[in-house]
């Protein structure tokens, strides 16, 4: 294992921030701050597999453990991103069972799976010169899913327990609109429900986390036994520095 897996185990909770920028040299500037990971959006975030590429160079001199968020579980895009090395992704909106299963399938080599094997093509191989990386590729990938509907959370027992799943992450917004109360950031019932399956998730060994601007819930959240806590968005820390700075400017230079 790493030691970021091993800090998992541990049941570590470990600080993490959204990079939707879609620039290379802001990732780089966040790295340098020293989160535990960084998360790159290529789900709302305006990001493709070029900038996705260049974002994972730039942080790869950091000790900031990178993540990727694909748009869709696509089987054929699951596949470009870890050839360029996205080895820790996370997919969003899942809500069965069987679509986990099939998330799983997408990011092993056969037989366990259907990744088409292009190695030599591959930064993830550094293009052949990890000889081991066949053989080891299907325990390095480490698969997390988005929780992120009540059809979700009902079958998150069943979703939870898939084989091969590294572990499971809470969506509170869409929970929330899942719930028919679009934007209520602090809906009590999405936080009551959310916090039961990350106890669930615990005591079945399986690491959860989640993303939210409230400290409070994420406080709870970790009590609870959550080890990914994602605490923000570079853009959102950009706007609101920004326009506390401008405010405070134009409020003293007039």
């Amino acid at each position: 294992m790493s030691a970021f897996q091993e800090r998992l185990v541990a049941g570590e909770g470990m600080v993490g921030l959204w990079l939707a920028l879609a620039d290379p040299f802001g990732a780089e500037i966040v790295a340098s701050a020293g989160y535990d990971w960084l998360l790159i959006d290529a789900e709302h975030g305006p990001n493709d597999l070029r900038s996705v590429l260049s974002q994972l160079q730039a942080l790869a001199a950091y000790d900031s453990q990178p993540f990727v968020r694909l748009p869709h579980g696509d089987a054929a895009l699951i596949k470009r991103y870890l050839d360029i090395g996205a080895d820790h992704l996370l997919i969003p909106m899942v809500d069965s069972r069987a679509q986990a299963e099939a998330l799983v399938a997408a990011t092993r080599y056969p037989p366990e799976g259907i990744r088409g094997v292009g190695a030599g093509l591959a930064r993830a191989s550094r293009w052949g010169a990890d000889r081991d990386y066949l053989a080891e590729a299907n325990k390095r990938v480490q698969l997390w899913i988005q929780i992120e509907s009540v059809q979700a959370l009902a079958a998150f027992d069943a979703i939870a327990q898939t084989p091969g799943l590294a572990g499971v992450f809470f969506g509170p917004a869409d929970i929330t609109a899942s719930l028919g109360r679009l934007g209520a950031a602090d809906d009590p019932e999405m936080e009551q429900r959310v916090l039961d399956a990350i106890g669930k998730a615990q005591a079945l060994g399986v690491p959860s986390g989640l993303m939210t601007g409230s400290e409070r819930f994420l406080g709870e959240a970790r009590k609870a036994g959550a080890t990914l806590l994602g605490v923000g968005a570079d853009t959102a820390l950009l706007a609101a520095t920004l326009r506390r700075h401008a405010k405070a400017l134009k409020g003293t230079l007039k």
